[in-house]
C-alpha cells in the first residue's frame, strides 16, 4: 500500500466493527502497510470516542498504542492554512479538513470512506 494517512473512522472499525469480514480487512491492511501516519486530531477523536464508550483507561490504552504504531503528524502552519483552504472549499468539518490537509501535506492517500473526503480533488482517497 502506499503511503496512508488513516482517518478517524478507520480506527471506529478497527475497534467497534461487529463485521467480521470488515475487522478481518482492517487488521490486514494494518499488518500490510508499512509506516502508518494519523495526524494528532484522530488521536484526540479516537480518545474521545473511546473515554465515552469505555471509560478513561481504555482511551489511554488505546491512543498509547496509536502513537506507538503509527508515525503522528502534528498540526503546524501549513497544515492549518490549508485545512482552512479545504474547509472552505468543500464545507467539511474542522477534524476531516485537519485530515484532508494532512494527506495532502505528505502526499499519502487518505484511508476513509468518509464521503466527505471523496469531494476532495486535491487528495486519492481509499477504504478496506
Amino acid at each position: 500500500m502506499p503511503k496512508a494517512v488513516y482517518d478517524t473512522r478507520f480506527f471506529i472499525e478497527y475497534f467497534y466493527s461487529q463485521d467480521a469480514a470488515v475487522l478481518r480487512k482492517a487488521k490486514e491492511v494494518i499488518q500490510k502497510a508499512g509506516q502508518g501516519f494519523i495526524s494528532a486530531i484522530v488521536i484526540h477523536e479516537v480518545y474521545q470516542l473511546v473515554l465515552k464508550k469505555e471509560g478513561r483507561e481504555t482511551a489511554i490504552l488505546r491512543t498509547t498504542i496509536l502513537e506507538k504504531d503509527f508515525k503522528i503528524v502534528d498540526v503546524n502552519s501549513e497544515i492549518a492554512k490549508s485545512s482552512a483552504e479545504l474547509r472552505n472549499k468543500h464545507k467539511m468539518s474542522l477534524a476531516d479538513s485537519i485530515i484532508a490537509a494532512t494527506a495532502m501535506s505528505i502526499k499519502a492517500t487518505c484511508l476513509t470512506d468518509d464521503p466527505h473526503f471523496k469531494a476532495v480533488s486535491e487528495i486519492k482517497t481509499a477504504w478496506i
